[in-house]
């Protein structure tokens, strides 16, 4: 009887938790996200040494994955920094990561495939209003970057009255918004894109055909040194910029696995997909390639990226790699949105963290 009554005891006081809990929802909800805002806001964001340092924002590919944005690097060196490529989801997953966006001294782009440009609404507005930039964020690409420049700024030129007329030109000058286009021609043969501060990056054409131009980028900075690749199927060009690099950054598709999935389209019958996923097989490498480049260029370490097909969690990575560590010796990751590298200058590590 005793035993009984306790049970009895316990429940009530259950219930009533519960009911209290449901009573005061609304003034918790209110209190708990207050605390959590005034945490995320007194965090600092992200704090990184001098050095050359890579947040990969985005890993994925134009095929949907809830857990990975569109493509998008961004390369840290010094005081100054730039983003690689800026797909859909990227911009909302710098703000994750604590990123500075204002910081930012400009976007490279590697070529203009949609979902390699399709974030740079968001990334352009909140270089402009979280810094209240006079002056538009800098779009930095091979010829035809003027095209995409023009086109983003048609598109948000009502939005950009309507951040004015709203918050003020105090913190949303009539001068900033948009991106400004600063191309360079690139054709057989790397060019310096830009020099200053210590840091150098080179632009080299690589293989995306029909997609002209395509571009890779390396960086080099107090002596360390990476190399993102974009999107491009083995290539000798991406091998001899790579040449001694520190960090090989490689698109990958595994071609087993997409086969997979185009036998499962065309069996539910979607035959333009089927027919679209049979097609990227021959402009992307897969992981066996990017291993095959990274030892030939004689790079430390390689880092996966612009996944393809969506790999759901980390358990498929084997499927994914293959049989990649056959051809490659050093340490191979595949990349997860929030993953930060870091490489010190007068040494030889790479260290690496997750943001998210």
């Amino acid at each position: 009887m005793t035993k009984r009554r306790l049970l009895v005891a316990v429940l009530a006081l259950v219930v009533m938790a519960a009911a209290a809990v449901l009573l005061f929802q609304r003034q918790a909800g209110e209190r708990l996200f207050a605390q959590a805002a005034a945490r995320r806001v007194a965090d600092g964001g992200l704090k990184l040494d001098d050095g050359l340092h890579l947040v990969l924002c985005g890993t994925g590919s134009p095929l949907p994955n809830p857990a990975r944005a569109g493509p998008c690097n961004v390369v840290i060196a010094g005081d100054q920094a730039y983003v690689v490529d800026i797909g859909e989801g990227a911009a909302r997953n710098l703000n994750l990561i604590g990123f500075d966006i204002p910081s930012l001294d400009g976007v490279l782009l590697t070529h203009f495939h949609s979902d390699h440009i399709d974030g740079l609404g968001p990334l352009a507005l909140f270089y402009w209003t979280q810094g209240s930039a006079s002056a538009p964020l800098p779009l930095i690409g091979p010829q035809g970057v003027e095209t995409v420049a023009e086109g983003f700024n048609t598109a948000y030129r009502l939005d950009h009255g309507y951040r004015v007329a709203h918050h003020g030109a105090r913190i949303v000058p009539p001068s900033g918004g948009g991106v400004q286009a600063v191309p360079f021609a690139i054709a057989a043969s790397p060019v310096t894109v830009l020099e200053r501060g210590g840091l150098k990056v080179t632009a080299f054409p690589v293989d995306h055909d029909p997609v002209k131009p395509s571009v890779g980028y390396r960086f080099d900075y107090k002596g360390r040194s990476l190399v993102i690749t974009g999107d491009t199927a083995r290539s000798a060009s991406v091998e001899r910029a790579a040449k001694g690099a520190d960090l090989l950054v490689h698109d990958a598709l595994q071609p087993s696995l997409v086969t997979g999935l185009t036998d499962a389209l065309e069996q539910a019958g979607q035959a333009n997909t089927a027919k679209i996923t049979r097609d990227i097989l021959d402009y992307h490498a897969s992981p066996e390639d990017a291993a095959k480049s990274a030892k030939a260029a004689g790079v430390r370490q390689l880092v996966l990226t612009h996944l393809v097909p969506p790999i759901p969690n980390a358990f498929f990575y084997p499927a994914f790699v293959g049989d990649s560590a056959r051809y490659f010796g050093g340490e191979i990751t595949v990349g997860e949105d929030g993953m930060v590298f870091s490489l010190p200058p007068g040494t030889q590590d790479i260290t690496q963290d997750k943001r998210l």
